[in-house]
């Protein structure tokens, strides 16, 4: 419903694929779950300006956006991505637009000092949301950590603070709004050892065959001269800060 405008609109759409539970990156604004918002929001809204179109808005779970992508359900995909070479076989990147902290480990707080080391997760439940490097960090850094995917981050932080998981890796942003809305919840101090965060950048079908990058390129070009990211972090955060309480009762 909030799109109808686009509707009605002369301009040429350009379709924007994101999955809206990652504040504060993408999320509802709104209870009824028809408004969204977020940092990605407002970088997919600045490129299409920029490039004379109206933005219209899909969402799915994260793991299917690429293949979404590639079926030409969207022209575009922000959902704080990293460029993998095994996405790049999937879609092509446009230029990074954004380098958020490096990913972080949430745990509950009155467990935090049992994690002082990537090693004290042995024998541990580690989630992350499916089809994410996140995954990958727990495989791979996280030795004799047992891995749980999830396709929502909302339901990964329920399953931390329910207790159904001991910890879930999410990227630094996303870790530190969550950990300041919920006191039960903290940043692992073993984070430190997970290494450098990698640039988000927007996806396109391979081969871009609606010729969309040049474009997309050269807004991100002019946004980051004009500093806006800066506007958009804070107009997401001020909002976010109501879409990720959550609460055990």
């Amino acid at each position: 419903p909030a799109d109808d405008a686009a509707a009605s609109s002369d301009k040429p759409v350009l379709v924007l694929g994101t999955s809206p539970d990652y504040p504060p990156y993408e999320f509802f604004a709104d209870a009824a779950m028809t408004e969204y918002a977020g940092i990605d929001v407002e970088v997919a809204k600045y490129i299409a300006d920029s490039m004379g179109m109206e933005l219209q808005i899909e969402s799915m779970n994260f793991d299917n956006l690429v293949t979404s992508l590639s079926n030409g359900d969207f022209d575009m995909v922000l959902a704080a991505c990293e460029y993998t070479e095994e996405r790049a076989l999937a879609c092509d990147f446009s230029d990074p637009y954004y380098t958020d902290l490096p990913a972080m480990i949430l745990v509950k707080a009155d467990a935090a000092d049992q994690y002082n080391t990537l090693a004290d997760f042995a024998g541990k439940s580690v989630g992350a949301q499916t089809a994410t490097t996140k995954e990958a960090i727990v495989t791979d850094q996280m030795e004799g950590a047992n891995l749980v995917s999830l396709s929502l981050v909302t339901d990964l932080v329920n399953e931390l603070v329910y207790g159904k998981v001991d910890a879930i890796v999410v990227d630094g942003a996303v870790a530190e709004q969550y950990a300041e809305a919920n006191p039960d919840l903290v940043v692992a101090a073993a984070s430190s050892e997970l290494g450098e965060a990698q640039p988000y950048c927007i996806a396109v079908a391979k081969g871009d065959p609606k010729g969309l990058l040049p474009g997309i390129n050269e807004a991100i070009a002019k946004m980051t001269s004009e500093n806006k990211m800066e506007e958009f972090i804070a107009a997401a955060d001020e909002l976010s800060g109501k879409a990720v309480e959550v609460t055990a009762d």
